[in-house]
């Protein structure tokens, strides 16, 4: 009877972690975030190297792949009814979340080429091909996911923290977008603007942290909680 209780409390925590929630989403793309930021910080990626930066690149794109499956998981079904032909369609949640998984995947290709790449073909076809396809997934992402937003709430809504972290989210794509077209390799083997690249990477990966920071559901039952103390204590 011991060993199956203690069994059974030692495969608790086990589910526990395997059970997507949107916290473990959201821890997921700022970890993620944080490894592309110091990879790609101005002066600390200068002095790390390329290839220490590649391998934080390497290590954040498994992290934003881990959140984007979780994400994907649970923007629900794909399609729904509508009273229109063909009588159903495409839900925007799920291809924001399908193609930002996608995304997350082709930097996984990226990063983990970029560890290897040795000649400017296979830098061009390995590396930097499948970032581009990465950025262009994120940006198609960011755009849906203001569809999906406008079918529950105005398409411009400041009072609502989701939908600024709709907007930093796509500041975010865009920066990666830009940070793509820098990091184009040239005939000779280098990328057509490293600040370009770099920059648009930090600045995208600080937009992606903050946009799960501001709706992650741990920091707002916390931030909730002080404030409902903070109300008390006025009260008394």
């Amino acid at each position: 009877m011991n060993m199956t209780s203690g069994t059974i409390a030692a495969e608790r925590p086990l589910r526990a972690f395997l059970v997507p929630t949107a916290t473990k989403q959201g821890w997921g793309f700022m970890i993620g975030s944080t490894f592309f930021a110091l990879g790609s910080a101005p002066g600390l990626s200068e002095l790390m190297g390329s290839n220490l930066s590649n391998l934080l690149f390497f290590i954040g794109a498994w992290f934003f792949t881990g959140a984007g499956l979780i994400q994907l998981f649970l923007s629900g079904a794909i399609s729904t009814p509508v009273s229109y032909a063909p009588g159903r369609m495409v839900r925007a949640e799920w291809l924001t979340a399908a193609t930002q998984a996608f995304g997350t995947l082709m930097f996984n290709v990226s990063t983990t080429s970029a560890l290897y790449a040795r000649t400017a073909a296979t830098e061009d076809r390995w590396v930097w091909s499948p970032d581009a396809g990465g950025s262009v997934a994120f940006l198609i992402s960011g755009f849906f996911a203001f569809v999906a937003y406008a079918h529950v709430s105005r398409a411009i809504n400041l009072g609502d923290k989701a939908w600024w972290s709709v907007l930093v989210n796509f500041i975010g794509c865009v920066a990666f977008g830009i940070s793509a077209i820098g990091a184009y390799v040239v005939p000779n083997g280098d990328s057509l603007n490293s600040s370009l690249a770099n920059n648009g990477t930090f600045i995208g990966a600080v937009c992606f942290f903050l946009a799960s920071l501001i709706v992650l559901p741990q920091w707002d039952r916390a931030h909730g909680a002080t404030a409902a103390k903070r109300g008390s204590a006025k009260t008394k």
